[in-house]
């Protein structure tokens, strides 16, 4: 089985502008999250998937294989689709461009169950939440599974809530996305018709294009400390992990 990792890096962001190229500790955010995808033995091949003629200036520079695509993509896992029409796979997995401490261990976790399951069509991950604040913070997706770990919902919200039973705990999304190209294929073309799905445009989370039309999204528990850089908050953060690494704390 062939699996090739995806990493989508766009330069223009509401947020945050040039996210992938923010600095930390010496190279750029998109180069440490290439670094740890590099450290998955499952990968035949990792890209970089941009439409930014400076982020594409930077991978070469820096020996990180890029691709070139639209600049109308509408969502990433779009970009991830453009990717899977030039490149052959048997699997494509898409890996947030700003997560660069996400373990290789935790990519390998979507990967994984595709071996088990030839039927399978996309994977997504999960970790329990541990800090109170993730549960209120509509930046973190809370995700509801059913026993089998198949999706059922995502939402922004603090969800489920807790009226019959506290006897549970929540889990946050882990934005590492595994893929079959009929699923990527469904999605862009779903997208090139219709727009985002409904909940998907109300709740702002992509996976819920397939839960809504009736794909099993299979979810996979994580223990992941990854930390997404969504603020300049965050980046400070993240740059304070890093350099405790390199120095041996």
């Amino acid at each position: 089985m062939k699996v090739v990792g995806v990493i989508p890096a766009r330069y223009q962001s509401s947020r945050f502008p040039g996210k992938p190229l923010a600095d930390i500790c010496g190279k750029p955010m998109v180069w440490w999250v290439y670094q740890q995808c590099k450290k998955v033995e499952e990968f035949d091949e990792v890209y970089v998937a941009t439409d930014s003629a400076e982020i594409e200036k930077a991978c070469t520079t820096l020996g990180i294989n890029v691709v070139m695509t639209s600049h109308e993509h509408q969502t990433g896992t779009d970009r991830v689709g453009q990717v899977a029409q030039m490149v052959s796979a048997d699997v494509i997995v898409n890996i947030q461009g700003d997560e660069p401490l996400l373990e290789p261990e935790t990519i390998r976790a979507a990967i994984l169950p595709f071996y088990r399951d030839a039927s399978l069509q996309v994977s997504n991950l999960m970790t329990k939440i541990t800090d109170p604040v993730d549960v209120v913070n509509n930046t973190v997706p809370k995700v509801i599974t059913n026993e089998q770990g198949i999706g059922i919902f995502l939402t922004r919200a603090p969800a489920p809530y807790p009226k019959g039973s506290i006897g549970f705990s929540y889990y946050k999304q882990v934005c590492v996305y595994g893929f079959r190209p009929d699923a990527l294929k469904f999605f862009c073309e779903y997208g090139r018709k219709y727009g985002k799905a409904k909940i998907e445009t109300i709740e702002d989370i992509e996976i819920l294009r397939f839960i809504e039309n009736g794909y099993k999204v299979q979810y996979i528990e994580v223990d992941s400390q990854t930390v997404a850089v969504d603020t300049k908050k965050d980046l400070e953060k993240v740059r304070a992990i890093v350099r405790r690494m390199q120095q041996g704390n």
